[in-house]
């Protein structure tokens, strides 16, 4: 199928390794000129020499600059047609009321503040060309809260409640407003979380029905259908892309 995609501009935060990575390379790979953030510059560098995307150093808990990140980006590239916005999960506890208030904040900040920062910058200019592909990547915890993930499940909540509204709001202009659900993926944070890939792969084997972890290009796969031109009647949908792991309706 062909995406619809050539030479269309998409933003790709927190993309220089796992889910993002994934995301800015297929879109890559479909035609898009893409931009890539870390806060890491040696590392945006790197992986944006990798997959053919322009790199720049941005920290999501930089909230002021947002608006000269998508400045510079569309200096460079042109405006933005495709934003996708990824933030790496906050610490986990098992006991969920051992957060300090700095962590609640940190975590509510990059999750919920950073990502509207984004939409801020580029929704003006998306209704005024009647297009634009908005998509958030987040997590299975807004519809079934983890264990010991307390900080994300609160505030990545938060964060598919402001889409789905938004969504509404901007659905007439050609604006869609997404958010992706990944289950287990087979990332780097998977098996910290885990504390080994074989630990990972023993609990999927138990656990999820597909009977293994989802791969980065799958989730990835969905993530560029929903930035198509096909998906272009989609909006204000939580798509869970987990094996079928999730047993909520």
């Amino acid at each position: 199928m062909d995406l619809g995609l050539q030479g269309r501009v998409a933003l790709v935060t927190g993309a220089s390794k796992g889910l993002g990575y994934a995301i800015a390379q297929t879109l890559a790979e479909e035609g898009v000129k893409v931009a890539i953030t870390s806060r890491d510059e040696d590392r945006i560098q790197d992986a944006a020499k990798h997959i053919g995307a322009t790199g720049f150093a941005h920290d999501s808990a930089n909230l002021d600059g947002v608006p000269i990140l998508v400045h510079e980006v569309e200096h460079f590239l042109g405006p933005i047609d495709i934003l996708v916005t990824n933030t790496g999960g906050p610490p986990g506890d098992p006991d969920a009321l051992g957060f300090t208030r700095e962590q609640w904040q940190t975590a509510y900040d990059a999750l919920v503040l950073s990502p509207m920062a984004f939409l801020d910058a580029v929704i003006p200019s998306m209704r005024k060309r009647l297009w634009g592909r908005i998509l958030n990547v987040s997590s299975i915890a807004v519809r079934e809260p983890i264990p010991n993930l307390v900080l994300s499940n609160a505030n990545r909540a938060a964060t598919l409640a402001s889409f789905k509204t938004i969504a509404r709001q901007i659905a007439e202009d050609g604006v869609t407003v997404n958010t992706l659900l990944p289950g287990r993926i087979s990332t780097d944070r998977l098996y910290e979380l885990y504390g080994s890939r074989e630990t990972a792969d023993e609990v999927a084997i138990q656990e999820i029905p597909a009977r293994r972890l989802g791969s980065p290009e799958e989730f990835a796969a969905a993530a560029a259908f929903l930035c198509s031109a096909q998906a272009g009647y989609i909006t204000g949908v939580a798509l869970a892309v987990d094996g079928g792991m999730m047993r909520s309706i």
